[in-house]
């Protein structure tokens, strides 16, 4: 199975968002048009290890070693904050908050996968974020092909569209900043390529692991 670990965000959290997004472009978020996918709001999540291709029985062992190694962190705070794009294809939100003890909880994560002899290769780095939509290369190059021709044509700035398919949103949301949510506990969660909604993932939680201390704060 594929296979990666995450942190989700609060309901709360994902319904302001959304609210952000609808007034940065409601039409375009309710139809997008051909080549763009929005993430499903379950599907947004934060990734802390990405382990890829994982025996189908190793996950057992991988929870009891996150178990062990997430004992010691305590609950704490994110917020989603600001956005930008990759490569002009994937849309994302960025995080604030307590993000260094989030990128300590990856490494840590990523300890329990080699504990478990799991793939640990991609982490939550410099950049933790949380993706909220993907263009195909087949729409960002038509695009490009688009805004070539306005500048052949003579059209002025702004004129011809927004430019890459994101760029309207980016530039909206980098002053976004949603309300804060407490992290508690981390998801263990398969992912089937192709099997979910419009041909994109189908992610099923494998498993969710709290962290030290986290019964006792919600009490």
């Amino acid at each position: 199975m594929r296979l990666f670990t995450a942190v989700y965000p609060s309901a709360r959290a994902l319904a302001h968002l959304d609210l952000a997004l609808g007034g940065v472009g409601l039409h375009a978020v309710a139809d997008p048009g051909s080549g763009l996918r929005w993430l499903p709001r379950e599907q947004r999540h934060v990734t802390l290890v990405f382990h890829g291709e994982v025996p189908d029985g190793a996950v057992p062992a991988y929870v009891d070693a996150l178990h062990a190694v997430l004992a010691g962190i305590g609950p704490f705070e994110l917020d989603l904050a600001g956005s930008g794009t990759f490569g002009g294809r994937t849309l994302w939100v960025g995080l604030g908050g307590d993000v260094a003890v989030l990128r300590d909880l990856s490494g840590h994560v990523a300890d329990a996968a080699g504990t478990a002899g799991l793939p640990a290769g991609d982490r939550a780095g410099g950049r933790p974020h949380l993706t909220v939509a993907r263009a195909s290369a087949a729409r960002v190059g038509a695009d490009r092909t688009r805004r070539r021709a306005t500048r052949r044509a003579g059209a002025g700035p702004g004129e011809g569209g927004q430019g890459a398919p994101f760029t309207q949103w980016s530039r909206a949301l980098t002053v976004y900043r949603g309300p804060a949510w407490a992290v508690t506990e981390v998801a263990v969660v398969s992912s089937a390529l192709g099997a979910g909604r419009s041909g994109g993932p189908l992610h099923t939680l494998e498993a969710v692991v709290p962290l030290g201390g986290a019964a006792a704060a919600r009490q």
